[in-house]
């Protein structure tokens, strides 16, 4: 976190508009992306993985690798996801402790797997439920701050606490103390349908500090275009709130969210897809080859770092990312086909000298 930001109060609330961010991405936004991200492009806020409630409550040790951070990603905010309100709340606790900046429910992820549960998107179609969740959030923060821990936890295994209280330690004494984390969404215009009067004004009985809103309903997934004309209908319910809106979908460049941002009045932007293998997307700055390979072979050897001593590690969640940073490269097709084999940094290193890229 900038040092100007007091970590005593909320971080969305001293941001500068309009705020552009990291939006979250499951298996993308990991430790090493956001990394990179934030040293190439500088977006003003990320955002993890969404992670389940339940998991964690159910001791899987593992789902910990999704809250790893460091201190140049602030400010930093843990998405989760689940149905269940009483592990929204004690996983609230855990990622207090954990020092995140923020919290944000994940009410947007169309996938199969977590839509069929009644999680993500899903929510749209259980407002209660999706109330019930955010409040039961707050009050793991509350709890926080009235010196609960997850010690106090009763679904947190004591190998999970273990590990929370080893990163806590770690931290820098202001995010060691207890402050009041903010609760944001993440969340789309509707399940089948856009419903943004009815869903939006459910969402803001609860008082999140920020709702992010992707402009497709859950059964498009990611086709057609996101609809910025129901964004900018959910700006006209926020605007007589403390809410912040943060449009998503299909922004292309830093001047496209600008574009979006001021046609649509919103608060600010996360940007997605257009960051794959380009974190200059959030600059100015044109993302040429020289920049590029640098930073694949870089992200390459962060990502090994990170991950190579944990249980049943593998280089291949790599490859894609390297894949998208050559896609516009010349002969990019067979350089890609060549990393899409790598099985280390120094397979990178080999294949672009191959192909005299380096």
């Amino acid at each position: 976190m900038s040092s100007a930001l007091n970590p005593s109060t909320s971080f969305w609330q001293q941001l500068s508009l309009p705020i552009i961010g990291l939006s979250p991405m499951d298996g993308v936004t990991d430790q090493p992306y956001r990394f990179i991200q934030k040293k190439y492009g500088s977006p003003v806020v990320l955002y993890t993985e969404f992670t389940s409630v339940e998991g964690v409550c159910h001791g899987a040790l593992k789902l910990l690798e999704d809250f790893l951070y460091d201190e140049t990603q602030r400010p930093v905010v843990a998405q989760i996801y689940g149905t269940t309100p009483a592990s929204f709340r004690q996983t609230a606790i855990l990622l207090c402790e954990l020092g995140f900046d923020g919290i944000d429910i994940n009410m947007g992820c169309p996938a199969k797997n977590v839509a069929h549960s009644g999680a993500g998107a899903a929510l749209i179609k259980t407002p209660h439920l999706a109330q019930e969740i955010v409040r039961e959030t707050k009050a793991g923060v509350t709890d926080w701050l009235n010196g609960i821990s997850t010690k106090n936890c009763p679904d947190i295994s004591e190998k999970i606490r273990e590990e929370v209280q080893k990163r806590h330690q770690l931290l820098p004494q202001p995010f060691q103390a207890r402050r009041p984390i903010p609760v944001s969404v993440k969340t789309r215009i509707g399940y089948d349908q856009p419903v943004i009067h009815d869903w939006i004004s459910t969402l803001l009985e609860t008082e999140p500090e920020v709702i992010a809103l992707h402009g497709r309903t859950l059964t498009q997934h990611y086709s057609g275009e996101a609809s910025w004309e129901n964004i900018a209908k959910a700006t006209q319910l926020t605007k007589s709130s403390k809410t912040l809106l943060l449009g998503n979908g299909d922004i292309k460049s830093r001047a496209d969210a600008h574009e979006k941002i001021t046609t649509y009045q919103t608060d600010g932007a996360l940007i997605g897809r257009a960051s794959f293998g380009n974190p200059f997307v959030f600059t100015q700055t044109p993302p040429t080859p020289e920049l590029l390979l640098p930073i694949a072979l870089e992200h390459a050897k962060l990502f090994e770092q990170i991950y190579q001593n944990k249980e049943k590690y593998s280089f291949m969640p790599m490859r894609k990312h390297l894949g998208w940073y050559v896609r516009n490269f010349p002969g990019a097709s067979e350089v890609r086909v060549k990393l899409f084999q790598a099985s280390s940094s120094e397979d990178v290193v080999e294949i672009f000298k191959f192909f005299n890229l380096s």
